[in-house]
């Protein structure tokens, strides 16, 4: 595993300097409400159709985009979710990860037992139309970039972003490894504190 996440965070050393290189756009604040939106997914391998209205109506909903699969900040925030899961599930939380992979990359991620583990869905957003709609960056494909298995990535990145959205729409907390320097396990630890303070009935 370690071994993995190292090579793997090699591997994506290009990808983070894109973005710690380009200017920082307004991400959505807290207050906002959350653009709704419905996507093609995948769990544990499996492909189906996200909705955030469908998801909000069992609680928050911990929304974060990413730049791509199998890269090493991605991996590790992945495999981080999935350790953290049984957490979430239990401060009433539902996770949905959010990247320009195509589904076929995604059934792969998903399924991987280093990364999502089956444990939450990762969503497809291939023309990078729900990033821009809550004001999110997005790098353009760079040609000839490589995931840790050698693979081409052939799309966008989306900026590291996190989305707390309570039950009611609005979006709670907005967490950037951009404007906030944030490691890519901090979007886990940050975004769970915050769900079991909604759960505690606690403001964050």
């Amino acid at each position: 595993m370690k071994k993995r996440f190292i090579s793997s965070m090699a591997a994506s050393a290009a990808v983070t300097m894109l973005f710690f290189a380009a200017p920082v756009l307004a991400a959505l604040g807290p207050g906002t409400t959350a653009p709704d939106f419905t996507a093609q997914a995948s769990l544990a391998g499996k492909d189906f159709t996200f909705s955030l209205k469908q998801a909000l109506k069992k609680g928050p909903v911990v929304v974060y985009f990413y730049p791509s699969a199998y890269t090493g900040g991605c991996d590790i925030e992945a495999h981080t979710f999935a350790s953290q899961k049984a957490k979430f599930e239990a401060a009433g939380a539902t996770i949905i990860g959010v990247s320009e992979d195509s589904i076929a990359r995604l059934n792969t991620f998903s399924s991987d037992p280093h990364y999502c583990a089956g444990k939450f869905p990762v969503a497809s957003d291939a023309s990078g139309s729900i990033a821009a709609s809550y004001n999110l960056k997005t790098e353009a494909a760079q040609a000839g970039a490589k995931d840790v298995r050698g693979v081409e990535i052939g799309h966008g990145f989306i900026e590291r972003t996190t989305f707390v959205i309570g039950s009611d729409g609005k979006i709670v907390a907005t967490l950037s490894s951009q404007a906030d320097h944030l490691h890519p396990q901090d979007h886990v630890t940050k975004s769970l504190a915050i769900v079991q303070q909604l759960k505690a009935g606690k403001a964050p």
